[in-house]
């Protein structure tokens, strides 16, 4: 299916959901008023299944996930309003409708509290706690504070057990994910449940700020089906704030090595009509001019001698810029919500190296720039109550530039480097990078995610999901003649996975489950052009291959309380992935050639966990959690290992690596006291080895049981933070915070000879914010790697040393 029959779609699509929109419009003016509004807890997290009902009448509701709720047709007069929930106080409000087809907003915020009844304690479940204890191996990474820091969404995840992200230095440069030992494409980035390929290279999570997310759910090994896509090892879910209460915030960041990170976002919505518009905007930039050292950072004599220098990265500058617009109706008859929506990002990437750091680039560099459009619609009680769909869809061009036109040789200090005789050293083949390359990439990218839920009954509920993805890719280098460009092939890849699962919830929540199963399709269209002789005339055609793959997946995920404070999880899966365009056609900015021969990952997945807590006593809160983990892999996709770190060359395909196995644990304890301190301290550690015995011969490799080289297998962090309230002035708040991470040394290539291992690292941060009385403005300063230690990631790269930032955030009205 080529793109603009999708289009087509929906265009379709659309058209009939503007339709039922205007429908919607004419009918929901022919009811009385309308109640509505949000319900939060204290700390502002939504509340889920609060009774809301007026007093000695029929009207009632019962808030949704995200905390809203809606009493139609209610007639004029006074009321009185009555709310209540288990594990919450109850609350109740006089209300006065006096105009009808009013539309009265009434926002709640609801203490927590706990009541013994004969000796069964019954406790409120946040949305945090609901998606953790529903059997997943899954954390839920709350943004709140952190979106006041000169920290970027990718220092909260590197924060969280089990997850370490890979970054190739600083802003801006490429980053994997690496969940208890399956790392790459094995993990799936979401947006919204939306994959994040969608929006390019220049829209990452490090482009997304922590202001403008609600929270983070990570499902490590086993992946529900409402996320149907081929994620074998993990996926990070960001879902962005829904808010759609009045409001305008903005946040500017300024720190070492010239970097500037910026965000503003405003919300509006007509309470007469639902309308709502959503804008977000983002600014990233730094020089990325940090300094670097130690064993992996030489510069090569004329002689062939080793010079260790430290030196700053001079060719890595970063700059991102772009924004999102919705359009649409929020919490109408005919639409929880509808949203057109725009988003568009550009960013420009100087590289400084390929894949290690032994060859520093000068006047390399990358641009990319997308434009995404799109289409939301979710309805709960479609037609029937208990029905509820989803739609979220979109058509994006997206466009990349790699550049490399300079023919010397460079050093560490920026220097062009010198032979024997003086004379500057030309490259090999006329480029940093291989041949001198304009490499324009054009990509048509169509993305949907269409599903359904429906309620059987309280305790059980069935779902069915469809996703599907397709590409269009073009390539035209204009450093190659007219003639060479019309020669220039085409590569098409499309996608489809179709899930369906099915959930209970039973004896009061002690036990919930899900059983899923998923079917994966996937379609390569390769086309080469070709000159032929025939008869003395040249003849150009066209090489066309296409090959096709489907296969099936399934697992299941239980939870079981034992008794109030022990919970036991366990999940499984027997998971796919599918490999992604740039490991099939390569990807020039990021040094990946082209390998059409690889094929798919297959791994069965276990967790064993348990969650115990809250403790609580007084103000004392505290929590233990833990999980076991066996990812039992074939065919393991993973970039190939160079030995050869001195080559100028340093492109290297995905290639599989064959029968891997990666077993090992994970814990986290949790301690706080009131709302001043908090503290967590998490470990991780797996022992991911080289499975397979035998080669195609017969011998045995000399690679088996090694540790896989290039992946973190051992890592602590830590971090604590406290509160102090009424400092310099009465109702300010000033939190202090210190963070601290663990890394122990690991390889970066198969010789496992002390030139390729990592040194172990210790990390520590500390910062401040100081928020004043009206909650606008907030201050806050953040000095990273305090002790400035060498901090390595992918092959040895290093990343940035003590850094300072400063941030200022305001908020006018907040999201509700």
């Amino acid at each position: 299916m080529k793109i603009t029959l999708l289009s087509e779609y929906l265009r379709l699509g659309l058209i009939t959901v503007l339709i039922f929109s205007g429908l919607g419009i004419g009918a929901q003016s022919l009811h009385a008023a309308t109640v509505k509004g949000k319900i939060l807890d204290s700390k502002s997290n939504p509340i889920p299944g609060v009774i809301i009902r007026i007093k000695d009448s029929p009207y009632n509701a019962i808030s949704s996930i995200d905390g809203s709720y809606q009493i139609q047709n209610v007639p004029k007069g006074n009321f009185e309003l009555l709310l209540s929930c288990l594990g919450y106080q109850e609350h109740s409000k006089n209300v006065v409708v006096d105009v009808e087809e009013a539309v009265v907003q009434l926002d709640f915020l609801l203490e927590e509290s706990t009541t013994d009844l004969a000796g069964v304690v019954v406790q409120g479940l946040s949305v945090k706690s609901e998606i953790e204890t529903k059997g997943f191996a899954v954390e839920v990474v709350e943004t709140q504070k952190a979106a006041l820091q000169s920290i970027q969404t990718n220092d909260l995840l590197n924060r969280t057990a089990g997850i370490r992200v890979r970054q190739n230095g600083g802003i801006g440069s490429r980053v994997d994910y690496n969940l208890n030992g399956m790392s790459g494409n094995s993990v799936k980035i979401f947006i919204d449940g939306l994959s994040i390929s969608t929006y390019g290279s220049s829209f990452s999570l490090n482009s997304i700020p922590p202001a403008l997310i609600d929270r983070i759910e990570v499902y490590k090994g086993v992946i529900p089906a409402h996320l149907a896509d081929d994620a074998l090892g993990g996926a990070i879910n960001v879902i962005l704030k829904k808010g759609v209460v009045n409001n305008l915030s903005a946040s500017l960041s300024y720190g070492s090595f010239n970097t500037i990170q910026s965000n503003v976002n405003a919300a509006y919505r007509d309470e007469a009509t639902g309308f709502t518009t959503k804008v977000s905007a983002f600014y990233n930039s730094s020089d990325n001019d940090y300094e670097v050292w130690g064993k992996f950072v030489r510069n090569i004599l004329a002689n062939g001698r080793y010079d260790y220098v430290r030196a700053k990265r001079f060719n890595d500058a970063y700059r991102s810029v772009g924004g999102k617009i919705d359009l649409g109706y929020t919490n109408v008859k005919w639409a929880d919500q509808f949203f057109l929506s725009y988003t568009g990002s550009d960013d420009y990437n100087e590289i400084q190296h390929g894949t290690y750091m032994s060859i520093p680039y000068k006047g390399r560099f990358g641009t990319s720039q997308s434009h995404v459009l799109g289409l939301t619609y979710i309805k709960e009680d479609v037609g029937i109550k208990g029905l509820d769909i989803n739609f979220n869809g979109s058509l994006s061009k997206r466009n990349e530039v790699v550049t490399d036109t300079v023919k010397w040789n460079y050093n560490w200090f920026g220097e062009l480097s010198l032979g024997l005789d003086g004379n500057p050293i030309l490259t090999s083949s006329g480029a940093q990078q291989g041949a001198p390359t304009m490499n324009h990439i054009d990509r048509n990218v169509a993305t949907f995610r269409a599903g359904a839920t429906y309620e059987i009954s309280t305790n059980h509920r069935i779902f069915l999901g469809q996703s599907f993805y397709s590409i269009d890719r073009e390539e035209q280098d204009f450093m190659k003649s007219a003639v060479e460009r019309e020669f220039i092939g085409t590569r098409d890849l499309q996608k489809s996975i179709t899930s369906l699962s099915y959930e209970l919830d039973m004896f009061q929540s002690k036990l919930k489950g899900s059983v899923f199963g998923k079917y994966y399709y996937q379609g390569i269209d390769k086309m080469d052009p070709l000159l032929v002789e025939e008869n003395g005339v040249s003849t150009r055609i066209e090489e066309r291959t296409q090959s096709s793959r489907n296969t099936t997946g399934y697992g299941a995920a239980f939870s079981f309380r034992v008794f109030r404070p022990l919970t036991l999880l366990a999940s499984a899966e027997k998971a796919v992935r599918m490999p992604s365009e740039g490991e099939i056609f390569g990807s020039p900015g990021e040094n990946i050639v082209e390998n059409l021969g690889i094929r798919p990952e297959l791994s069965n997945n276990l967790n064993l966990g348990f969650i115990l807590g809250d403790f609580e006593n007084r103000s004392h809160t505290f929590s233990i959690s833990g999980t076991g983990f066996i990812r039992d892999t074939q065919d393991k996709i993973i970039q190939q290992i160079n030995p050869r770190i001195n080559d100028a060359v340093q492109t290297n395909p995905y290639e599989n690596l064959g029968k891997t196995k990666s077993i090992g644990f994970e814990g986290q304890v949790k301690y706080s006291y009131g709302n001043s301190l908090r503290a967590i301290v998490n470990v991780s550690k797996f022992n991911s080895q080289f499975n397979t015995k035998f080669d195609s011969n017969g011998n045995v490799y000399t690679n088996y049981g090694q540790q896989i080289p290039n992946e973190p297998f051992f890592t602590i962090n830590s971090s604590i933070d406290y509160t102090f309230r009424d400092v310099v002035k009465s109702g300010s708040l000033l939190r202090l915070s210190h963070y601290f991470g663990f890394v122990d040394r690991f390889y970066t290539t198969w010789l496992e000879i002390e030139d390729f291992r990592t040194p172990r690292q210790y990390i520590n941060d500390i910062g401040a914010t100081y928020t004043f009385p009206d909650r606008k403005l907030a201050v806050s300063v953040d000095l990273r790697n305090v002790f400035d230690k060498q901090v390595y990631d992918n092959f040895a790269v290093q990343k940035p040393g003590r850094a300072f930032y400063v941030k200022l955030n305001y908020t006018i009205g907040n999201f509700r």
